[in-house]
């Protein structure tokens, strides 16, 4: 049904390009053409003669299309597991290697060689303690 309570048809029934199983309704011209909430139902009531609207289906999907990176990292994250460890990531270490890319400005190694950008990022790790002793102060040790 639309907004304002006519009928809409079945127009198709099927895998999606994502592999989402989508059935699609519209409604027929005659129904949406004089009708007053026409520029609150359509997303461009100027361009499109009527309503289309797609339903998906919640846990159907296509076997045979492929499991893609993206899909597997919001199956991930969205487990119970992968809240948990995704939430301590903002508090942990993401935050120190943004200092050191952005504020440092280490966007790239300028030596070459293992051991030498091993040097070279142990300096910048340094530097950026050093900048947090000066920032707020040492610690007494007890």
């Amino acid at each position: 049904m639309c907004p304002a309570g006519k009928r809409l048809y079945r127009s198709g029934r099927g895998f999606d390009t994502q592999g989402n199983f989508v059935t699609r309704f519209k409604a027929p011209k005659s129904a949406c053409g004089p009708c007053k909430l026409r520029s609150k139902c359509l997303r461009h009531p100027d361009r499109s003669p009527k309503r289309s609207v797609a339903y998906f289906h919640s846990g159907t999907k296509n076997k045979d299309a492929p499991d893609t990176a993206t899909e597997r990292m919001k199956q991930k994250i969205d487990s119970a597991l992968g809240r948990m460890i995704y939430s301590k990531r903002l508090g942990t270490v993401e935050p120190v290697f943004g200092h050191i890319r952005h504020t440092i400005k280490l966007d790239r190694f300028t030596l070459r060689g293992k051991i030498k950008v091993n040097c070279q990022w142990l300096l910048f790790c340094a530097l950026h303690n050093l900048k947090k002793i000066h920032r707020y102060g040492s610690i007494p040790a007890t």
